[in-house]
C-alpha cells in the first residue's frame, strides 16, 4: 500500500531525512520587521534571527491554509498521515482537519489520519519517523495509527532556551512565568503536557545549569532505555554537541539525532535554544 507522511514546518527534518521520498513539508510563514518568510526551503535563519533581534515587536506566525494540506493530500498515495505541531500552539491541527474532511469527500476510498503531535520540533519529527518505519515495515493503515498515538503518548519533549521573549510575547506562557523570568534574568528548564501544553519543570541561573537539570530529569526517567532521542538546536551546534555527549555519559538512548531549527522553530526557540525529545 503507497503512503505519504504530511507535516507542517515546525517538523524539523534534516535534508537527509527528507530524501527519503515518502515526507512532504507544509509551510507556515513568519511575519517579523516587515518582511514575511517562508518556512521552507528557501528559508534563511541568519535573516529571520537578525529581523528579529532589530524589531521591538514579536514575530508572528501563521499556520498553514486548510487548502494548503489539501494540495499536499493530493496524489497516488492510499494512506496518508499528517502530523502538526501541538494543537494548543498552533492551528495548524485544525487546518489538517479541515483539510481531511474535505479530501475524504472527493476521495471516500483514501485512508487519512491527522496526529496532534503534541509536542513540536523534535517531537515533530520523531513521530513522523516512527510513521515510515511503521508504514515501510508493511503494517495496515489502523494498526500505524494505533501504534503511532501511543508512541505520542508515551513521549517526552524539554527545553532550554536563552530568551524567553517570543514565547511570552506571543502568549505561550503564564503571566506568572513572564515575570519572573524578565525581572530575575534567569532560565527555565521547561517541558510539554501530555496534552501538548508548555509547563515549567525547573530554573537556573544559567543556560548550562538549566541543560543540566534537563540531562539530570531525563536520566532518572527510566522510560528513555533503548528509545531514540532527537536534539534540535537554533543556531547552536557546540551546545548541542555538549548535550549530546552528556545524554550519552548518562543515558542509554538507542541513537541520538541531531536537529537544525527551521523557521517556526528559530521565532520561539530563539538564538541558543534547545529542545530534546524521546
Amino acid at each position: 500500500m503507497s503512503f505519504k507522511i504530511v507535516v507542517d514546518s515546525c517538523c524539523d527534518l534534516t535534508p537527509q531525512m527528507m530524501k527519503a521520498g515518502c515526507f512532504i513539508k507544509v509551510p507556515l510563514t513568519i511575519r517579523s520587521g516587515g518582511s514575511v518568510f517562508i518556512d521552507d526551503e528557501t528559508f534563511d535563519r541568519s535573516d529571520l534571527l537578525a529581523s528579529m533581534k532589530a524589531d521591538e515587536n514579536a514575530p508572528a506566525t501563521a499556520c498553514p491554509s486548510p487548502q494548503a494540506y489539501l494540495d499536499a493530500y493530493e496524489g497516488g498515495a492510499e494512506d496518508i498521515y499528517v502530523v502538526t505541531l501541538s494543537a494548543l500552539l498552533s492551528g495548524s491541527h485544525n487546518s489538517a482537519e479541515q483539510a481531511r474532511h474535505l479530501f475524504e469527500e472527493e476521495y471516500p476510498q483514501k485512508n487519512v489520519h491527522v496526529f496532534n503531535s503534541c509536542s513540536a520540533v523534535s517531537g515533530e519529527v520523531l513521530v513522523a519517523l516512527k510513521i515510515r518505519e511503521l508504514a515501510e515495515a508493511g503494517y495496515p493503515f489502523k494498526h500505524v495509527v494505533r501504534e503511532t498515538e501511543e508512541f505520542i503518548y508515551r513521549m517526552q519533549t524539554f527545553f532550554v532556551l536563552e530568551n524567553l521573549d517570543n514565547l511570552r510575547k506571543n502568549g505561550r506562557l503564564t503571566k506568572l512565568q513572564s515575570v519572573v523570568t524578565g525581572a530575575l534574568k534567569i532560565k527555565l528548564f521547561m517541558g510539554a503536557t501530555k496534552e501538548g501544553e508548555i509547563c515549567k519543570l525547573g530554573q537556573a541561573l544559567s543556560v548550562k545549569q538549566a541543560l543540566g537539570k534537563l540531562v539530570d530529569y531525563v536520566a532518572k526517567d527510566l522510560d528513555h532505555e533503548g528509545r531514540v532521542c532527537a536534539l534540535c538546536h537554533c543556531n547552536a551546534p557546540e551546545r548541542a554537541m555538549q548535550v549530546k555527549q552528556l545524554l550519552e555519559q548518562r543515558c542509554q538512548f538507542k541513537d541520538i539525532l541531531i536537529l537544525e531549527a527551521g523557521g517556526v522553530t528559530t521565532v520561539y526557540a530563539n538564538d541558543g535554544g534547545i529542545v530534546v525529545a524521546y
